[in-house]
């Protein structure tokens, strides 16, 4: 498709999506659960189990108690047992509450990612920053857990793209109908597109990048392309994107 008709395509999507309908239990995303909060904590449990069936993401965040992140552990224990999502046990909830009220009292979850992305200006060394943050907090490990919070890899290009990190970022920096911008301290224009298959085929399908391995140096290869159409917001395009390919629109 040719790229000036893919640019006008995104920009429309981008405007009409912006939306706070958007977000509805007949359209979920656990962007709906996060958005009720404010908080930053609640968010990242939003992004992180944001895999598998939408409704299913949603119903189980509803599910659960966020008045515990600020219980003491004890407390936490004995609220989520019995929860778990998919492969992640009630052991593994425990974990990434307790780690995250206890980064909450060492200043925060901005206060990590701030700290790495300001070495370079690069929000890869702010995850990286998060994700030791997470595991120092609460030393614990299983594969459900390690799935959910995941690991610092040995190269930072042919990894993962950690989606769920980077739409997190998303919803925590930019500020509009549907993210929550709660942050000041990371340029929008810093972000990266927040990369899963779905975006990656119709990423593909639209020409907008050739990688065809799904991973960080593809999300990138995007975010530097949809750049050219905003260089101080290419992630705006993210949730237009993410709709095209959830409904077919081509």
């Amino acid at each position: 498709m040719d790229r000036e008709k893919v640019r006008k395509m995104l920009e429309e999507q981008a405007e009409y999506r912006n939306d706070s309908e958007e977000l509805s239990y007949e359209k979920p995303d656990p962007l709906l659960v996060a958005s009720r909060y404010a908080d930053e904590r609640i968010a990242l449990i939003a992004a992180l189990f944001a895999y598998g069936n939408a409704s299913q993401i949603v119903s189980f965040l509803d599910r659960l108690d966020f008045s515990l992140l600020d219980a003491s552990e004890e407390e936490i224990e004995r609220g989520v047992e019995g929860r778990y999502y998919r492969f992640q046990k009630s052991e593994d909830i425990k974990a990434l509450f307790i780690a995250l009220a206890r980064i909450s009292r060492e200043g925060g979850i901005e206060e990590y990612v701030r700290r790495g992305y300001e070495r370079r200006g690069d929000i890869r060394d702010g995850l990286w920053s998060l994700i030791e943050a997470i595991r120092s907090a609460y030393p614990y490990s299983s594969r459900g857990y390690d799935f959910l919070v995941g690991r610092v890899p040995s190269d930072t290009l042919r990894c993962a793209p950690y989606k769920r990190y980077m739409m997190y970022f998303r919803w925590m920096v930019r500020k509009d109908e549907l993210d929550m911008g709660l942050w000041s301290s990371i340029e929008r224009r810093d972000l990266i597109m927040p990369l899963d298959t779905h975006t990656h085929k119709v990423s593909l399908k639209l020409g907008l990048i050739e990688r065809k391995s799904y991973d960080m140096k593809a999300a990138m290869e995007l975010t530097k392309v949809l750049a050219g159409f905003d260089p101080e917001d290419p992630v705006r395009y993210d949730f237009a994107l993410y709709r095209i390919g959830q409904e077919g629109l081509i």
